[in-house]
């Protein structure tokens, strides 16, 4: 009898302990939370250099274009470049009027042709001593366009060679120029074509690569291409159109950097590595896309807007849409300008124009801060750029790239904010919304991007 009141007693301390056990569990647990995924902190690029970045094709006051109405557009769009050259006999005087009265800088080259190293540089004097000079360019489409160059004719089906020794004499002659040497020298383009293997998959030939061209040739200080995001080799429309046209490596689907650079398209010739093609300085001198029954005037808008964004986050230091405004003097689809022939502008022109107002901003020396953010289960068709302006705004630009359909996605912040404004370029330059007091902004994306102000 005692023993097994003994027993009882233990058992009913056990229990007892079991339970009391039990219930401390969750009041450790209280105590002592899992910690959530920190949100990660961005370091911001200056708005101006995104800015500064987009470009055009322009004949600014040839081939039926107006200098007045070339600076009409320019100073409304807000694009800060022009790729030019002296083909097509500018003026030197229109160049820099141009430059006056918008600060737009221009890209000089060879062009379509051109062999005159000399007269290339006779403008681009000009033009540095106003400050209008952006970089040199080498030959254009020299797989269309092929040339005679010192007696010998080059390009097309044909040798590279001379191709490939106008684009060395053109980066010699520069960097040999006391005033002129502080420019980039921007490639030749559609160097992919090259038949022999001239070595112009390089901006310098490096050692063993077995070139026609001796190794430590130098070509130029950035690769150059023409990724038009709507291809022939991948026409129509899908998602992350402009996304891919920028990927630097293989899995571009249109005529990127890769098959230029990386493996050239036509006869393969070996260049850089996927690796070094990440960090390879590098430019677009053309793109765009004409109008069609499937890429309406709405379609091609929002597409620019996505494109310079894209180009600008994947590392290509400046973009150029062909065309500022539709060619007079071309047979075929000539749709691709931000205006019609009759200078009204497409819905890309006030797209645009509200873009760059919404993040206008100038040069100003002031370092860039971080900003704690993370977009929450990000699809794969919806990147960032993260700006700031000179006033310390930040601008988180988040687009997406859904050629059907729209993604639910939320901006979580690092912090409360006391002020966060949202706009939308497709709708105007004035805010769509404005929080107060907020740590998280819920966007629905589709094709276009939208800016976050925080």
């Amino acid at each position: 009898m005692n023993k097994l009141m003994t027993n009882s007693g233990s058992l009913m301390k056990s229990i007892a302990g079991f339970i009391g056990i039990a219930l401390l569990i969750p009041l450790l647990s209280a105590k002592a939370p899992m910690k959530s995924k920190p949100i990660t902190k961005e370091t911001a690029v200056k708005a101006v250099d995104f800015l500064n970045s987009i470009g055009v094709n322009s004949a600014i006051s040839k081939r039926g274009e107006s200098l007045d109405k070339t600076i009409a557009l320019m100073k409304y769009t807000g694009i800060r470049w022009i790729r030019a050259g002296y083909e097509g006999d500018i003026p030197d005087a229109d160049f820099i009027t141009l430059h006056k009265e918008t600060g737009v800088r221009f890209s000089y080259g060879l062009l379509s042709g051109g062999t005159d190293i000399k007269k290339l540089l006779t403008g681009a004097r000009k033009l540095d001593a106003v400050g209008a000079l952006l970089a040199f360019e080498g030959s254009n489409e020299p797989n269309n366009w092929g040339f005679k160059y010192k007696g010998v004719e080059g390009g097309k089906n044909l040798t590279w060679l001379p191709i490939a020794q106008l684009q060395k004499d053109l980066y010699q002659a520069v960097k040999s120029d006391a005033t002129l040497k502080k420019y980039p020298v921007w490639n030749l383009c559609e160097n992919g074509a090259q038949t022999d293997n001239v070595g112009l998959q390089f901006l310098e030939i490096p050692k063993g690569a077995g070139t026609l061209l001796p190794d430590g040739t130098k070509y130029a200080d950035f690769a150059t291409c023409q990724n038009y995001f709507s291809h022939p080799s991948h026409p129509g429309l899908y998602d992350n159109q402009t996304w891919n046209a920028a990927d630097p490596g293989p899995l571009c689907k249109v005529d990127g950097l890769y098959g230029n650079y990386g493996k050239t398209w036509k006869e393969k010739h070996q260049g850089y590595t996927e690796k070094e093609l990440l960090t390879l300085p590098r430019v677009t001198t053309e793109t765009g896309v004409t109008l069609t029954d499937e890429i309406n005037e709405e379609k091609q808008a929002r597409l620019y807007l996505n494109l310079y964004l894209s180009q600008f986050k994947r590392n290509w230091s400046y973009t150029a849409v062909y065309l500022l405004r539709d060619r007079v003097d071309e047979a075929g689809n000539q749709t691709f300008g931000f205006y019609k022939p009759d200078y009204s502008p497409r819905k890309s022109a006030i797209y645009l124009h509200n873009l760059t107002t919404i993040l206008d901003d100038k040069p100003s020396k002031f370092k860039t801060e971080e900003l704690s953010f993370e977009i929450t289960n990000q699809p794969e068709t919806v990147h960032h750029l993260l700006l700031q302006r000179s006033n310390g705004k930040f601008e988180l630009v988040v687009w997406g790239e859904k050629a059907k359909g729209t993604e639910e996605i939320e901006v979580k912040l690092g912090k409360i904010h006391p002020l966060v404004k949202i706009y939308d370029p497709t709708k105007g330059t004035d805010a769509i919304q404005t929080l107060s007091n907020v740590s998280a902004v819920k966007i629905t994306t589709s094709d276009h991007p939208f800016v976050i102000e925080i």
